[in-house]
């Protein structure tokens, strides 16, 4: 039993553990994680603006319509809300939540549009000129050899 002791034990991680520490420092993998927390974060600035300001704007514009009690019973009694006939176990076609979803989906796409468009303005690195193309290096080397003769 000493002698098991006196040994060094060799362990090793496992070969995946090399791969896997790679394949986490690699760029593209931080900037992912980064773009997602950066996300999510971003999600209730752009939530608050859609709910807190573009929705009742478009309320007033339109004057308060709402879809979400639009539907269509395809089984069931007639019912005057959407709740009331899910209550009652009515088979329905909600037609109308669907649309607010897609009107919802279009105001947070438009809202971030136009944020990112605003940053980008913000944040636009100056134009750096090109340089000379290998032909124009070319050129200008032949041309000031001409010169000289």
């Amino acid at each position: 039993m000493s002698d098991l002791l006196k040994k060094p034990l060799n362990l090793r991680p496992p070969g995946w553990v090399d791969d896997f520490k790679a394949f986490i420092m690699r760029g593209n993998v931080v900037d992912l994680a980064v773009g997602v927390v950066i996300g999510a974060a971003f999600t209730g600035i752009v939530t608050s603006l859609v709910k807190d300001i573009i929705t009742p704007l478009l309320g007033l514009i339109t004057g308060g319509v709402d879809f979400s009690n639009h539907f269509i019973i395809l089984k069931g009694v007639p019912a005057e809300t959407l709740a009331a006939a899910q209550k009652a176990g009515d088979v329905t076609i909600n037609y109308g939540v669907f649309l607010n979803a897609v009107f919802n989906f279009l105001i947070v796409a438009a809202a971030i549009f136009w944020m990112v468009r605003l940053i980008e303005k913000i944040h636009k690195a100056p134009a750096v000129a090109a340089g000379p193309t290998p032909t124009e290096t070319l050129l200008t080397e032949i041309r000031d050899l001409l010169k000289d003769k």
